[in-house]
């Protein structure tokens, strides 16, 4: 029973896991591991299970409290790098627009790596993982209105920002 379960509902989301954990960690390497350490720990927690009402937004906040754990641990400062965008072969109608699409993003990324950290964290849940508002409210511990807020001033923010890059074509 335990191990299908744990196939069915945890397994599924560990790409999601993983995009959170390299969000925060900045490092492919770490962030893998905290994935799989906190599949260890989802693992070791089976008795909790039955009264988990969303298991995504489980292991989403047991990611987000590791990784976090793990850079306080490791006392680093540094700012959150973007993870790297996979190609987009099948949706692209060509090469240039392929081309054009990653540069936008790697731009919006480097943009959203200046919005202060629970800016960053909610418009990366909500716009990238598209996770609920409720969702995002649970995870990070914040009340709903907050979480809105952060998301109205982050995207403003960036939309600013990248507006006045295009303006002076940097």
């Amino acid at each position: 029973m335990s191990l299908t379960y744990f196939k069915q509902h945890i397994l599924p989301v560990k790409d999601k896991l993983y995009r959170l954990a390299l969000r925060i960690m900045s490092d492919d390497a770490e962030a893998q591991d905290v994935v799989q350490e906190v599949l260890v720990k989802a693992w070791k927690q089976q008795d909790t299970w039955p009264t988990i009402r969303n298991v995504e937004a489980w292991c989403m906040k047991l990611t987000k409290n590791h990784a976090i754990d793990k850079i306080r641990s490791h006392r680093r400062t540094e700012r959150l790098e973007a993870p790297s965008f996979p190609g987009l072969a099948a949706d692209s109608p060509s090469p240039l627009a392929a081309a054009e699409y990653s540069d936008t993003m790697a731009h919006l990324v480097k943009l959203m790596q200046q919005l202060p950290e629970n800016q960053r964290l909610v418009m990366h849940l909500r716009d990238i993982e598209e996770q609920s508002y409720q969702e995002i409210a649970e995870l990070l511990d914040m009340p709903m209105n907050q979480v809105k807020v952060n998301l109205f001033r982050a995207r403003n923010q960036v939309r600013t920002l990248y507006l006045q890059t295009e303006k002076h074509g940097l």
